[in-house]
Parts: C-alpha cells; sequence; structure tokens
C-alpha cells in the first residue's frame, strides 16, 4: 500500500514537472519579444547612463559627478523641491481618488460607469502642452481665479498664483490623478464579492468590512498609483517648465538645463540616474508601508 501511494507521489511530481517545463516554454516564448525590447531600448541605455554619472569625463574619480550634485546649492535646492512636490502631488491624489474610485467600482450601471471613467482619464487624452496653458488662463495675474476673487471682494489686489511651487503642483496633480484613480479601481475591482458578502454574514458592520477587507486588498492599487504618480511628478517637464519657469526650478528643468543649455553631460546624466533612484526608494517606501499597513 506504502509503495503504491510513494509510486503515485512520484508521478504527480513527474506529472507537475512536465507540466512546468512544457509550459514554462511556452511563457518564455510569449515574454521573448517584450524581454528584448526591454534589454535594448530600456536596461542597456540606463546602464550606460548609470555608467557615464559614475565616472567623471575629467578624470576626478569615481561619483564626483554625485558630490558635486549635492555640493551645489541649486541641485540641491531642485532635488528636495521635486520630492517635496511629488510627495504633496502623491498623497493629495490618493487623498482624493480613493473615494471616487470606491464611488466608481461600486457602480452596477455598466454604461454610467464608462463614462465617469472616460471624465477621468480625459486629461491624459489631451495635449499637454494645451492643457498646461489652459492654466494660465486660470491662474494668471488677471486669469479666472484672481477676477473672480476681485469680482468677490475678497482681495483687493490680483495676487501672484503663476510661477509658484502650489501651481506646479495643481498642474502635477491634474496630470496625474487619473493614473491613481484607474490603479486603485482596478484593485478594488478585482476584490472577490464574494469576501464583502462573508464579512458581513459574520456581523461586520460596513466600517468594519472596509477596514478589515476592502482597504488591505486595495492597497497594491494604492502602491502601484503612488509610483506611478510620483514618478510622473518628478520627471514630468512641460508642466514645471510652463507653470513654474525659472522661480520653480525642479530636476526635470535643471535637467533640460544642463543638457541642452550648458551642455554639461556629466550632471545629466548624474540628474537622470538620480530621478531614477529616488523613484525606486520611494517605490520601495510604499510598499513597505502596505506591509505594515495590511498587517
Amino acid at each position: 500500500m506504502d509503495q503504491e501511494m510513494e509510486r503515485d507521489d512520484n508521478w504527480k511530481i513527474e506529472s507537475f514537472g512536465e507540466v512546468a517545463r512544457v509550459y514554462g516554454k511556452k511563457y518564455v516564448l510569449l515574454l521573448l519579444p517584450a524581454l528584448v525590447f526591454l534589454g535594448v531600448f530600456f536596461l542597456v541605455p540606463l546602464l550606460i547612463v548609470v555608467a557615464d554619472s559614475i565616472r567623471s569625463s575629467e578624470g576626478e574619480g569615481i561619483f564626483f559627478n554625485y558630490f558635486a550634485f549635492f555640493k551645489d546649492h541649486v541641485s540641491r535646492t531642485a532635488y528636495l523641491r521635486s520630492i517635496r512636490i511629488g510627495l504633496w502631488v502623491t498623497g493629495l491624489s490618493a487623498i482624493i481618488s480613493y473615494p471616487t474610485a470606491l464611488a466608481i467600482a461600486s457602480m452596477s450601471n455598466r454604461t454610467l460607469k464608462t463614462v465617469f471613467m472616460t471624465l477621468m482619464v480625459l486629461p491624459l487624452m489631451t495635449n499637454p502642452v494645451a492643457r498646461t496653458f489652459a492654466w494660465l488662463a486660470v491662474l494668471g495675474r488677471y486669469g479666472l481665479l484672481n477676477n473672480l476673487l476681485l469680482s468677490a471682494k475678497i482681495i483687493e489686489e490680483p495676487i501672484r498664483m503663476l510661477y509658484t511651487e502650489g501651481a506646479v503642483l495643481i498642474g502635477l496633480l491634474q496630470l496625474f490623478m487619473p493614473m491613481m484613480i484607474l490603479s486603485i479601481t482596478s484593485a478594488l475591482e478585482n476584490i472577490p464579492e464574494d469576501l464583502i458578502l462573508v464579512a458581513k454574514s459574520l456581523g461586520a458592520s460596513g466600517f468594519q468590512t472596509f477596514v478589515r477587507v476592502t482597504f488591505p486588498l486595495s492597497v497594491e492599487g494604492l502602491i502601484i498609483g503612488g509610483t506611478l504618480v510620483f514618478t510622473g511628478s518628478i520627471t514630468a517637464y512641460v508642466t514645471p517648465a510652463i507653470l513654474g519657469g525659472s522661480r520653480v526650478l525642479m530636476l526635470s528643468t535643471l535637467l533640460y538645463q544642463k543638457a541642452a543649455v550648458v551642455l554639461d553631460w556629466d550632471m545629466a546624466t548624474t540628474i537622470a540616474v538620480m530621478m531614477f533612484l529616488t523613484t525606486l526608494l520611494i517605490n520601495a517606501g510604499l510598499r513597505f508601508i502596505g506591509k505594515v499597513g495590511r498587517k
């Protein structure tokens, strides 16, 4: 009897190995085009940029560019400002987007849900230059917002809204918040309805169901959305250049100045690598926070 059971177990192991071998080859073949594309057009250029940032073209030694980056007051200020604005945009996007995504995911009418999803992603379908220039008509010295405040007698003279961190924050929030909404909505729609019903049948209130079931299972959507929003915020160029100008210098505009104006390629590659490393660090931090939150 024991020998027969052992033979059955061996057959199962061999069968599982055969299935893994056959389907593994199929998955490799399906993934091969994407892996080749990413390797040639992403990984290789990234390694070249990292190597160029580590060594100086003038022979000052390895990592000299990074010391020069943090030593320079302008670069340091732009880096800290980019992180601050990126975190603000990410946090506000999460706070505003979660209730919106929750409402969209709970809609039973598919036509109505499609209409709302289209409205949410409408900023992504608009030309970024045209969309950002529209904010000039709203936030300008004699723009819509200033005229409304003057008409309501809230202010006595126009206030400067353009070329401030607040203007850049608003522009980036409008631009990247749809990514957060899409990520959270996708995570909420993938939660099995049976889990919600089980929680309610066991006596959990609506708030308890949200805290113990819905929110923990949708944290991955927040992490993905937060990564996309933060990455886009610190790498966007059009919005900071138009709404921030030279007063609000960020890493993206500083990178353009170093590469296209000053032709300082050593510092340009260093700024690019700093953007990449900062994004990885923020993503790791978001995943750690999500893991702690789920526990």
